[in-house]
């Protein structure tokens, strides 16, 4: 990492729903920095936190975590967020060393306008977002910029096809597709043309279903007729 990321955190003494609810209203978040010696509880200024994720486009960071005074280097493994608000409301770390290699999935993105879309008329699909790589500590990087301009029409983009810095092993399978420069759909038209029909399918259908019940049962007037055939008494000789 380019710059050293400095993040404070301090013990937390309570847990559960119910606590994490009454810290947050405190100005803080809970979150867990796991180590070798197992998990500890913390809490973490929430301002401080986000003002941290504002400026990095990636949340796979290292940071130089003082949790009371002790300073570690943290990979911040995940960020939860609120569904509706989308506030921080919790925070995971992992211990590291920077001199033992890690597994981490780094985003992918796509960068410049392949000729299949500017010149062939076709639309760029990004499949992967991520990619799974191991490499030390200090050669993570926010995101692998990947470039698609030489993309033609039908072309698709693999894993393999991807150069990265020897410094990352890519343990994600070379097979599977990173992006593709499709033809625009023409089934859309047909799905038009197809909903245009359906109402009179349907109204034919009906009238068909009708016309045969018609013909297989009496109508009510003809039930009225046969019921007083039934009851109608039988001639006196």
């Amino acid at each position: 990492m380019s710059k050293e990321i400095k993040l404070s955190a301090s013990k937390r003494e309570t847990s559960g729903t119910t606590a994490a609810k009454a810290l947050r209203k405190t100005g803080f978040i809970p979150a867990i920095v796991y180590g070798e010696k197992g998990a500890r509880s913390v809490k973490i200024n929430t301002r401080e936190i986000d003002l941290m994720l504002k400026n990095h486009t990636s949340e796979n960071l290292i940071v130089d975590l003082s949790v009371d005074g002790d300073v570690i280097k943290a990979l911040l493994r995940e960020v939860q967020h609120e569904a509706v608000m989308g506030g921080t409301i919790h925070a995971d770390f992992l211990e590291i060393s920077m001199t033992k290699k890690m597994r981490v999935t780094i985003p992918v993105e796509l960068k410049g306008e392949p000729v299949g879309v500017s010149q062939q008329g076709g639309i760029l699909e990004h499949l992967l977002r991520h990619i799974e790589v191991e490499c030390l500590p200090g050669d993570l990087v926010e995101a692998f910029d990947v470039d698609v301009t030489g993309m033609a029409l039908g072309k698709t983009m693999l894993i393999r096809d991807i150069v990265l810095d020897p410094k990352f092993t890519v343990l994600t399978s070379g097979d599977v597709a990173v992006a593709t420069v499709v033809a625009p759909r023409e089934e859309k038209v047909e799905e038009v043309a197809a909903a245009e029909a359906t109402p009179e399918v349907i109204g034919k259908k009906k009238e068909e279903e009708g016309a045969a019940a018609a013909t297989a049962a009496p109508g009510k007037d003809a039930k009225k007729d046969e019921k007083k055939e039934e009851k109608k008494p039988a001639a006196k000789k």
